[in-house]
């Protein structure tokens, strides 16, 4: 199967969660900054802004900027280690919380209603599929098919 259509395909998708994500979450949150809310849902912390740069896929200094924002938002604060000064650690707020969980509910609505369009059964083929496509071996991370 040529490449064009799964492209054109993948391009669409990620456009209309973009989209999506972009008109609901506003004014709360961007969309660079609901990545770093994601970030941290989802993963144990403490964390260091040099934690989130592979799952950004960014800059430090583009991290450091989308921070400086999100700090006077009032959705994340910082706090320099007692020991070594140079590290800064970073921790949500109430109001970074909310904003995140929110914005992971929109997330899993978007996902929903596509996957809603199709059957069970087609569902469960399609996520097998595609993680065929994304880990070459063919197994996720924690070694299932």
């Amino acid at each position: 199967m040529p490449s064009m259509p799964f492209d054109r395909l993948l391009h669409k998708l990620m456009r209309e969660y973009k989209q999506h994500m972009e008109e609901h979450l506003a004014p709360q949150l961007t969309a660079g900054q609901f990545q770093v809310m994601e970030y941290m849902l989802t993963n144990e912390g403490p964390f260091k802004p040099s934690d989130m740069l592979d799952y950004l896929a960014t800059t430090p200094a583009a991290v450091t900027t989308l921070l400086d924002r999100m700090e006077r938002g009032g959705l994340i604060q910082r706090q320099r280690d007692e020991k070594d000064r140079r590290i800064v650690w970073i921790a949500m707020t109430r109001k970074g919380r909310e904003a995140g969980e929110h914005g992971m509910e929109l997330k899993n609505q978007f996902f929903q209603t596509c996957l809603d369009r199709i059957s069970s059964h087609n569902q469960q083929l399609l996520l097998f599929l595609l993680n065929k496509v994304v880990h070459e071996n063919g197994s996720d991370s924690s070694g299932n098919p």
